[in-house]
């Protein structure tokens, strides 16, 4: 009898490889989208490592605390402890080393959204079958804040104050708090009558999606600036990409929706360089 074949696309989430992708494509379309004249390579290598360190501190936690121990049979837990570790280091000392002061006061924000999650996750778990929205919040904020922080810092002229009331910033931040709980939503209604699950699928996935679509649409065409339209299309890209995957998302497995989520907010980047600036 012939051994099942492994599928090598479950290992991208489970060794938490979806995350430091993700960002750096983000990051990306954030520094062309503002411009960003001086931007050096570092700074993706280490947005990449503190992404994948906080992703897989966050994944053992989460199994720790549920004690599960299933998702990490094919791996071994201590060697990827000490690896998050090492990667985390290294990440702490290029910032130390190489980045700009002004970076230290996003850091400051940024870490208290991140200190937020663990701390949600650790004194606040969620019970089974719910979905725990207020970690989906810290986690999408944190994200979205972590990877704009790496291109705005670079933006002398701007401050904190400026990132957070952009409109860019707040569209990336809504779409990264509805691809976070949207994996948890789609379990949950698995679970749920199918009149329930349609309920809150409409209130917390497709509604939300359908608003952050349509505000894209309008930022686009409202927008002055012709390098800033490319990047509302990335995130009414996401959102369709998204609001496609919930439609279909019964008939697909968990790894497949988690699969294909991260696959959602990667397409973008496609269309951004389609119709994006090109210096």
């Amino acid at each position: 009898m012939a051994r099942p074949s492994k599928v090598w696309w479950k290992y991208v989430n489970l060794l938490g490889l979806d995350a430091p992708l993700v960002a750096v494509l983000w990051l990306l379309l954030f520094a062309k989208t503002w411009r960003v004249d001086y931007h050096p390579f570092y700074v993706y290598i280490v947005l990449g490592l503190v992404a994948w360190t906080v992703r897989i501190v966050a994944k053992l936690l989460q199994s720790a605390i549920a004690g599960d121990t299933k998702s990490f049979q094919a791996i071994h837990r201590k060697c990827l402890s000490r690896a998050a570790l090492i990667a985390g280091i290294i990440a702490c000392g290029t910032v130390i080393v190489y980045f700009p002061l002004a970076v230290y006061n996003y850091i400051l924000v940024g870490s208290i959204f991140v200190v937020g999650y663990f701390s949600v996750t650790l004194f606040a778990p969620s019970s089974e079958g719910e979905v725990p929205y207020a970690r989906h919040l810290l986690a999408g904020a944190a994200f979205s804040f972590g990877v704009t922080l790496m291109a705005h810092a670079y933006l002398p002229a701007l401050g904190i104050k400026d990132l957070l009331l952009s409109a860019e910033f707040i569209c990336f931040t809504v779409l990264c708090l509805i691809a976070s709980s949207a994996v948890d939503q789609w379990a949950r209604s698995t679970r749920e009558t199918k009149s329930e699950s349609f309920l809150m699928e409409e209130l917390t996935i497709s509604l939300p999606l359908t608003l952050l679509g349509a505000a894209a649409l309008v930022f686009a065409v409202q927008s002055d600036a012709m390098m800033l339209r490319p990047f509302y299309y990335a995130i009414l890209t996401a959102a369709a990409l998204l609001q496609i995957l919930n439609r279909l998302r019964s008939r697909l497995t968990i790894d497949q929706q988690k699969a294909l989520a991260s696959l959602s907010l990667l397409m973008p980047g496609l269309v951004f360089q389609a119709y994006g600036p090109t210096y």
